[in-house]
């Protein structure tokens, strides 16, 4: 997910309000957990004991301050998570601080993550990827035709981003005859890193 966010950052950045994107919420714990039956992560009655679910709750607090006010924060608090802080993303005093830090008004943004209706936007956001569009894993795009597809990438380089985007919107926006391509493994890829 990290790496689909630098790289689609450093492509908006080129292209500008021709990239609208629509980050929307996909639970990894509630995917991966072993024979869930009828539990799911949004029904956890203490928050911070669940892996990530109040980064969404935080990462929705942010829409409500606007697209650039979330772009932000998303890729802040996905750069203190990824980018050797390794901070909690269950931790409510991590968020307010990266809101602050990305300029949000916090006491705004501090009310808003006791929103419940933030939960419900969550566990929809994740009923339909899964049940919609078959998502099982991050980052899964979703395009305004309906196809989907998920990718599994380092960070292109900056001087290939926007090429890189384009050839991957070019396979999987249109052709619906591609279920899958995959390299074998391991070591993926040869001399990317």
């Amino acid at each position: 997910m990290f790496n689909a966010a630098v790289w689609l950052d450093t492509v908006k950045k080129e292209i500008g309000d021709d990239l609208d994107l629509n980050w929307r919420n996909f639970s990894l714990q509630q995917i991966n957990a072993q024979d869930p039956g009828d539990w799911r992560v949004w029904d956890e009655e203490d928050y911070t004991q669940t892996r990530s679910l109040l980064a969404a709750i935080a990462g929705e607090a942010a829409k409500r301050q606007g697209k650039e006010a979330f772009s932000k924060f998303f890729l802040a608090l996905l750069t203190e998570r990824h980018g050797g802080n390794r901070a909690p993303l269950n931790d409510n005093a991590v968020f307010l601080k990266i809101a602050g830090d990305s300029g949000l008004d916090t006491l705004q943004f501090e009310q808003d993550l006791k929103d419940p209706a933030l939960v419900k936007i969550v566990a929809d956001d994740h009923t339909e990827a899964t049940e919609i569009h078959g998502a099982f894993g991050t980052p899964t795009f979703i395009f305004d035709n309906g196809q989907s597809a998920y990718i599994k990438t380092f960070i292109p380089p900056e001087n290939e981003a926007l090429e890189a985007f384009e050839n991957f919107l070019g396979l999987f926006s249109e052709r619906s005859y591609i279920g899958e391509v995959k390299r074998p493994q391991p070591p993926w890829p040869k001399g990317a890193v």
